[in-house]
């Protein structure tokens, strides 16, 4: 079956969704460590691995991108364009680092071995906020436009940037509103998928013909806001607005909903899935923040463990397969590393 047929069909399919009680199974407790990081208040976040093993996040309040040294302990600090607002950043295999200027309508490209900084501007002034950006399958990237209700396509090479319109929403006053295209994760063809945070939908576009398509999940209270994409090429969400872990069966257009731990006021939020398929997040809606593991193939939560500083909100998490490690940023100004479970090399069954 092609790929637009196969959509059509999941289109247009009945979802299910079954929304079950928290199993917990006996608890293991993840080693965690911080790295407070030298300046203050700068809500440090979304790091991401370069291939040197160092570790790049961003300053989103201080306008900065960084790199930590986890061996030694070092930071070095990178100024950005003034007033660039910097939500997220990627590390291609040169070095190079990409970040999203979300308070300033751009992408730019950091060189650290000069210090460089290159802009490239939204081509449309509605996509005021480039928010996540990830890699495509062919040193492309693709990102999402939170509040200007885009998702895009960058290339590096040339500098052009495409962008689809996502569904609107009802907004102040009747008029029309976001619908907040929020976190965004490639499937094993290349293909982005992205949750629309304002709303109760999941989207994916052809790289193609740039053909964006929406998926509703059952619930109309759902708010994904961060999701994976497992060795099947389902998709695992978060719902940040109910404290639900989901996945939505991209074969049969299923949906199946778990409670989490800590309650429907958990606020979901930072996610990654190991190289064992295994689905964490953290559950920012207490303090201090718990990180949470649970097994599809056992359907258990196994593995809750506050995190040492407190956490504030983690937002945006970097699974580092090589060392199985996760990697995160908080809003009590540390960057932090969860190591996680041996893996066994189990993924979920194909049939």
């Amino acid at each position: 079956m092609s790929w637009s047929a196969r959509l059509a069909t999941l289109a247009s399919l009945p979802l299910v969704t079954l929304v079950l009680p928290p199993e917990v199974a006996a608890q293991e407790t993840l080693a965690i460590d911080e790295w407070e990081v030298p300046w203050a208040e700068s809500r440090p976040r979304d790091p991401y691995v370069a291939p040197d093993g160092r570790v790049w996040f961003v300053g989103q309040r201080s306008h900065y991108a960084a790199v930590l040294d986890p061996a030694s302990g070092e930071f070095t600090r990178y100024d950005l364009l003034e007033g660039a607002g910097p939500h997220n950043l990627i590390v291609d295999d040169e070095g190079i680092v990409w970040y999203a200027g979300n308070a300033d309508r751009h992408i730019g490209r950091l060189d650290p071995a000069t210090g460089e900084i290159e802009r490239f501007d939204m081509p449309d002034e509605r996509a005021r906020d480039p928010h996540t950006l990830l890699f495509g399958a062919d040193d492309d990237i693709w990102f999402t436009v939170q509040g200007g209700n885009f998702v895009g396509h960058f290339d590096p090479s040339s500098g052009d940037v495409e962008l689809v319109e996502a569904p609107s929403t009802e907004g102040r006053g009747g008029q029309p509103g976001s619908s907040r295209p929020y976190g965004i994760k490639l499937d094993s063809e290349g293909r982005p998928w992205i949750v629309l945070f304002n709303t109760n939908k999941v989207a994916t576009v052809d790289p193609e013909t740039m053909e964006l398509v929406t998926f509703d999940l059952p619930d109309e209270t759902t708010r994904p806001r961060r999701l994976e994409i497992d060795s099947r090429d389902d998709v695992w969400y978060v719902d940040y607005a109910n404290g639900r872990l989901g996945r939505l069966d991209t074969d049969t257009g299923e949906v199946t909903e778990w409670d989490n731990p800590g309650g429907s006021d958990s606020r979901p939020y930072g996610m990654a899935i190991d190289a064992d398929d295994r689905v964490w997040f953290v559950e920012t809606g207490h303090q201090p923040n718990t990180f949470v593991g649970f097994d599809p193939a056992t359907e258990e939560f196994f593995s809750i463990t506050e995190v040492g500083s407190g956490g504030g909100a983690i937002r945006h998490m970097y699974y580092d397969a090589d060392e199985n490690v996760v990697w995160f940023g908080t809003d009590a100004n540390t960057v932090g590393r969860a190591t996680l479970p041996p893996l066994t090399r189990r993924v979920i069954s194909q049939q």
